[in-house]
């Protein structure tokens, strides 16, 4: 579902998408280089049809929370969400990419990541938030640590990209690990 939740951080807002931003999320999601670390690198170029499509699923969809992360001027800059929401089991699973890679690196993904746990947390009463991450995607690995997660295992050969198959680490953050941030 699109949450109707504007969350601000200290760098980003979340907020939800819109219509008007599917273009801009075809424009990110067809890059290479934003590609590369996502699940999506082996499929085909995204179309406006298919993402109108997506953008409809996730509009109905009860296990999924999704935010248009932007930066403190209005630009966006990423999309943030909470998927597989499994309310009985009190988990979720993150998953987040920023597009405008001249933003990478610069704290945007942590700030957003740590108000989509606080939420996650304290508004949905989640008790686990997981996410796999490439085992090479260092810097991403290290933003999740800064937003309490904890490596759990690796999954050998896990996914594709570019044809090659990928290691992916499984990290993830208890509620009472996040209710002991100092950040928090």
């Amino acid at each position: 579902m699109i949450s109707e939740s504007i969350l601000q951080g200290e760098r980003v807002r979340l907020r939800p998408p819109q219509e008007d931003d599917l273009p801009t999320f075809v424009r990110w999601f067809n890059d290479p280089d934003v590609r590369y670390w996502l699940s999506m690198s082996e499929g085909p170029e995204l179309t406006l049809e298919a993402e109108r499509e997506w953008y409809e699923e996730m509009r109905a969809d009860p296990a999924r929370v999704v935010w248009c992360m932007e930066t403190a001027e209005g630009q966006p800059i990423g999309n943030l969400g909470l998927h597989a929401i499994d309310e009985e089991q009190g988990r979720a699973t993150l998953g987040i990419s920023i597009g405008e890679k001249e933003l990478w690196g610069q704290g945007y993904g942590t700030d957003g990541i740590r108000q989509a746990l606080r939420y996650g947390f304290q508004e949905l009463g989640l008790r686990r938030v997981d996410l796999e991450v490439d085992e090479d995607n260092h810097r991403g690995i290290r933003c999740y640590e800064k937003c309490g997660f904890v490596r759990e295992g690796l999954l050998r050969a896990h996914r594709l990209r570019r044809g090659q198959p990928v290691n992916a680490v499984v990290m993830a953050v208890l509620r009472g690990e996040f209710e002991r941030q100092p950040w928090r």
